[in-house]
């Protein structure tokens, strides 16, 4: 037997149902910290005497660290052993989880989170690798439903359990809760997991240094960008247009010493594979459309229609049914359809409940909002697992540790685009349609003069004349506002909507899934 087959033919001593359970529990707590922190943001602010742009590095320091280490896992896999890595790195985002909790202070905080990050970072990469060479081919749709259905989940829930933590405990529960779970799956993986022979620890394992300083740079330089741009008007702050264009260097020197080195941090060939290719910008869309309407609907709720954080959070719980749903049948048709069909159906879904949040007014009901989240929620499961499968089915077992690596790494800075632009198309829309309708409120539109004298008639038994006429523009010009924002959040909802349908053509480049008799 030639090794080629060896690497192909291997399977786990342990049943690969049990081995899933330390691997889904890691995934879960390291998703569900990604979101979960974001309700609580204000009150960490509070606590540390942080202003609101300080606090914002509570979040974007764990990005940042999580997003240098992902294209590495496969480096630190082979110089650990990735089952050994996968544990370390269990461990440290648990401690890294005690410390955010004991953190009185910003600068100790934004420490614990890199911390945090470093650990976190490699968790969602190996255990996707895990699940998809566990299992056979004929399981892995089942496996990857039930690795989707964390993926999913965890954003969704964390800001509902964030938002009643912090409510009915405190902010630094949000982390101490991870200590348990962290402890359970770092020892469960010890006992379960195992490692095929091309994962274990190798020996003379160069390390590319200039390509982690690249990569890290890129990222930092990048993740910044994207998180301040918007509050100093992009490019025409000056440290913004340096900053891009250091990030922007970072990463043509990092990519072309990645192709060029022989000892290189992440291998650049899996995107010779069609499947790779379209699967992770498919992946990367939906992963831009999930945080950035995980960003963009609670804002919606809150600001233009008064809930309370912890209710615009529990809105976002019929979308985590239509996930579930969607889940099981994956899992059921998964072998019976073309997997390319399940995912134009969700890339459809998805879109089309998107652009139905574009048709939104302020005189909804609450049903308004269940139903396209739903909808969604079935859209993002029929489309994210599928696509994973798609996406590495036609790679070899020993490339999944670093073609997953790689994935993460481009829908981590998907999601950061997603949330980065959607604040910014809200700004600048809102801004257009305030000049587009500010023209209709002028004294020469006999309309507004009849409703501002109306209304100025009202309030004149409440005050003077003038104070009254004063009362009465400033009222509608307040309308006007109101209106203007809410076309801005209707354009942003269109425009992702749009974004999800156009990708769709890509799935005909891909391949559809052999299945191997049994």
């Amino acid at each position: 037997m030639t090794n080629e087959q060896i690497k192909e033919e291997w399977k786990p001593k342990v049943n690969p149902w049990i081995m899933i359970i330390p691997v889904m529990l890691s995934v879960f707590i390291y998703v569900l910290d990604g979101t979960i922190g974001n309700v609580a943001l204000p009150h960490m602010a509070g606590s540390f005497s942080a202003t609101r742009d300080e606090s914002m590095w509570i979040l974007t320091s764990y990005l940042i660290a999580a997003g240098i280490v992902i294209p590495a896992v496969d480096f630190f896999s082979k110089v650990f052993g990735r089952k050994n890595f996968f544990i370390i790195s269990i461990l440290l985002f648990t401690v890294a989880s005690m410390l955010c909790g004991m953190a009185k202070n910003i600068e100790f905080m934004i420490f614990a989170r890199i911390l945090q990050g470093f650990g976190g970072g490699g968790i969602l990469p190996i255990s996707q690798a895990i699940i998809i060479e566990s299992f056979t081919k004929e399981q892995r749709g089942a496996a990857m439903s039930v690795f989707g259905m964390g993926v999913i989940l965890a954003p969704i829930i964390g800001p509902v359990l964030g938002g009643w933590i912090t409510d009915n405990w405190t902010w630094p529960w949000i982390f101490y809760i991870n200590v348990p779970f962290g402890c359970i799956a770092a020892l469960l993986s010890k006992k379960l997991i195992e490692d095929p022979p091309y994962a274990r620890k190798q020996k003379n394992v160069k390390i590319d240094g200039k390509g982690f300083f690249y990569l890290a740079v890129w990222l930092i330089t990048l993740q910044t960008v994207l998180d301040k741009g918007n509050n100093a008007d992009w490019f025409n702050a000056t440290w913004i247009c340096w900053t891009f264009a250091v990030s922007v260097v970072a990463c043509i020197i990092f990519f072309h010493s990645q192709l060029t080195n022989k000892d290189s941090l992440i291998d650049l060939s899996v995107f010779k594979d069609r499947n790779f290719s379209a699967g992770t910008i498919i992946s990367v869309v939906i992963q831009a459309v999930l945080y950035a309407s995980l960003a963009i609907l609670p804002q919606f709720l809150q600001s233009m229609l008064g809930y309370t954080a912890f209710l615009s959070g529990a809105t976002m719980m019929p979308r985590g049914l239509g996930s579930m749903t969607a889940m099981v049948m994956t899992a059921t048709l998964s072998n019976k359809i073309d997997n390319r069909i399940l995912v134009g159906v969700g890339l459809s879904l998805l879109g089309a409940s998107t652009l139905a949040f574009g048709s939104l007014n302020l005189q909804i009901s609450n049903m308004n909002i269940a139903i396209p989240n739903f909808v969604m929620g079935i859209g993002m499961g029929l489309s994210m697992v599928p696509i994973m499968n798609l996406s590495v089915d036609t790679l070899r077992n020993e490339q999944m540790t670093n073609a997953t690596g790689i994935q993460n790494l481009l829908k981590n800075i998907g999601s950061a685009i997603g949330t980065s632009l959607v604040a910014t198309m809200l700004t600048r829309f809102s801004q257009v349609h305030q000049y587009m309708m500010v023209g209709k409120t002028s004294e020469l539109n006999p309309a507004f003069i009849e409703r501002v004298q109306s209304t100025a008639a009202a309030l004149s038994g409440y005050a003077e004349q003038s104070v009254a006429q004063y009362m009465a523009q400033y009222s509608y010009y307040g309308q006007l506002v109101k209106q203007s924002t809410l076309w801005a959040f209707i354009d942003s909802f269109r425009i992702f909507g749009a974004l999800c349908i156009a990708v769709i053509p890509l799935l005909l480049l891909m391949k559809k899934i052999k299945k191997t008799e049994v």
